[in-house]
């Protein structure tokens, strides 16, 4: 079996308009499809309560199955199905979660090729991003793809975002650019090292980092707040992106 974690931290840097950026510690768990079965143990449960949990309800589809709902995505947006497939989120601590971006990473002997990112706002509002994943160097992995829902009160609703990924069995790195009209906005990186899916493990990011959810929604209406300070304009959204697409 070989579900893993990663843990790092995500830094946000904000060009244009106003210059702003900050960093916090953050962890995500790395779960091998191949394996999605055999997802549980003492501490860690499938769509039901325990230290971490993985709920189907958290992620796109209608189905109670998964993996049937990857099926319903790939088919949707034409995508083959591949042997190897790893889906990147942050699991429910204590039955609480925001997930501001899962990935669902599709590899052709063990090579990235396709990406679909679930992205969620703070408005319930969630829409899918099918990528196709080009590479230069055999190492970073890149996609575009057109933004479509409204996320930041201080950026407008469309622009084109540039998703970088990096993936190697001890290192995990994801950077989503964002354009509006070919300028760039701003830059979110995730960086993580792997750690082994145990109960010990979980344990230790449960202490570390127990109240992580509720944190991720703080810090973004503190940033927001600051931002707010600065003089940037607040835009609202559209009800198109306040609903759970896909």
């Amino acid at each position: 079996m070989s579900h893993k974690f990663f843990e790092g931290s995500i830094y946000h840097k904000r060009v244009s308009p106003k210059r702003h950026q900050f960093k916090y510690k953050f962890f995500m768990v790395d779960i091998d499809m191949s394996s999605f079965d055999k997802l549980d143990n003492n501490l860690f449960s499938q769509n039901s309560f325990n230290l971490f949990s993985f709920n189907t309800k958290d992620h796109f589809g209608k189905s109670d199955d998964f993996k049937e709902n990857i099926k319903y995505l790939l088919n949707k947006y034409n995508i083959p199905l591949t042997q190897k497939m790893r889906f990147i989120t942050l699991p429910s601590i204590l039955g609480y979660v925001f997930n501001p971006i899962s990935v669902l990473i599709l590899f052709d002997k063990n090579r990235p090729v396709n990406m679909i990112a679930e992205v969620h706002n703070y408005n319930g509002g969630r829409v899918i991003y099918p990528i196709s994943l080009e590479t230069k160097d055999n190492k970073h992995y890149k996609g575009v793809s057109t933004k479509d829902m409204y996320v930041s009160p201080f950026f407008n609703r469309d622009g084109r975002y540039e998703f970088d990924l990096t993936y190697m069995d001890n290192q995990l790195s994801l950077s989503v650019v964002l354009f509006e009209n070919d300028k760039k906005m701003l830059t979110s990186t995730f960086v993580g090292k792997s750690l082994v899916f145990n109960e010990r493990t979980i344990t230790s990011l449960f202490f570390r980092h127990t109240l992580l959810t509720f944190w991720v929604v703080t810090r973004t209406v503190w940033q927001s707040l600051k931002l707010k300070i600065k003089g940037l304009k607040w835009n609202r959204p559209e009800a198109y992106d306040q609903v759970r697409r896909a």
